[in-house]
């Protein structure tokens, strides 16, 4: 593959795999389409090569602009996707327009050109798992954990919108042969990460001197990974994923939200009581979990981040050294929450 299509390559996730692949595969050039909306961000790719790296301004949902471009690549990896849960809450609509039109437009590219195609999608689309005491480091066993073969049983608008463009991709694999792979991966932390998110939210928050906020209880679970090894998974499974299938990516990551800010707190410096209680989420999921069993057996993949608290002080440091990235927002960010309590 010489030549990719990376959507949504200016927000959080996208931008961390067109690094990874830059760094690691110089052969390649990257075309990136990302509308821009909020979560884009040209700063994400600063400094990478022009050469190497092109930057498109455009919609997925526009079928004349992604059929010029996916005529003249070799694959295209689908990141680009509205995917703030509360914002779903508020307003589905462009959940829909982007998640499910959006995928529509690619895949039926892809189909016209006979173009590789990988979907990157969430492992919200499960729904969620009963709450669990024994984490790891906490206790013995390991619980449900979401497979490949686990029934779809989305709860947001957000979700169910994922979920949607999860089966339009199933579907056209079976009913026009479309080469692509799927893969849903569990919450991703690092750079580059919008300060809406939890955890960049809490590590900015104690930078500016704001209390941390914690929603509910805390006792709800993510099971984390580095986003930098969720990009080394995208890119295995696309060069060597089986047509057809479902990858699952985790990294045996699970935390409740509460350890995770409490360890936030203790890595900068602070009592890890230090915080405020806000109201919870509305449809708050539980749980998730992942099992990547297949995806550690099948393609040999490995996380490079096996220890959260590690990962979590390289997210730290990345923010705090960061600060010109998302520090304009900020206000912004705080005033919106405020306005519902949270």
């Amino acid at each position: 593959m010489k030549n990719i299509i990376v959507t949504g390559g200016a927000g959080f996730i996208g931008s961390n795999f067109v690094h990874y692949v830059v760094n690691n595969h110089p052969e390649v050039h990257v075309t990136v389409l990302d509308k821009l909306t909020y979560a884009g961000n040209r700063e994400n790719l600063a400094g990478l090569p022009a050469d190497r790296v092109k930057l498109v301004v455009g919609d997925i949902a526009d079928a004349d602009l992604v059929d010029r471009l996916v005529q003249k690549t070799d694959a295209v990896v689908h990141y680009a996707a509205e995917s703030h849960n509360d914002n779903s809450l508020k307003d589905p609509f462009p959940f829909i327009q982007t998640n499910i039109i959006g995928t529509y437009t690619l895949i039926e590219a892809c189909r016209k050109h006979n173009v590789r195609y990988h979907h990157v999608s969430t492992d919200e689309v499960y729904g969620d798992l009963p709450l669990r005491e024994d984490l790891p480091g906490h206790g013995e066993g390991e619980g449900e954990k979401f497979t490949a073969e686990t029934p779809y049983n989305p709860s947001s608008p957000y979700s169910s919108s994922k979920a949607g463009s999860d089966l339009l991709v199933k579907a056209w694999v079976r009913s026009f042969g479309l080469q692509a792979t799927i893969s849903n991966c569990s919450n991703n932390y690092g750079p580059y990460q919008h300060i809406e998110k939890f955890i960049p939210r809490q590590i900015t928050n104690i930078l500016k001197g704001i209390r941390p906020k914690l929603y509910g209880d805390g006792k709800n679970v993510r099971d984390w990974i580095h986003t930098n090894d969720h990009s080394s998974a995208v890119w295995l499974i696309l060069t060597k994923g089986k047509i057809g299938e479902t990858y699952l990516i985790g990294a045996d990551g699970e935390e409740d939200n509460k350890t995770v800010m409490e360890i936030i707190l203790e890595e900068m410096g602070q009592s890890k009581d230090a915080y405020d209680h806000v109201k919870d989420r509305a449809g708050h999921d539980l749980r998730y979990a992942i099992d990547s069993t297949k995806l550690r057996e099948e393609l040999g993949w490995t996380p490079e981040f096996t220890n959260f608290r590690a990962g979590m002080k390289d997210t730290i440091d990345w923010y705090t050294e960061h600060e010109d990235w998302w520090s304009a927002e900020k206000e912004a960010v705080e005033s919106n929450y405020a306005k519902n309590g949270q």
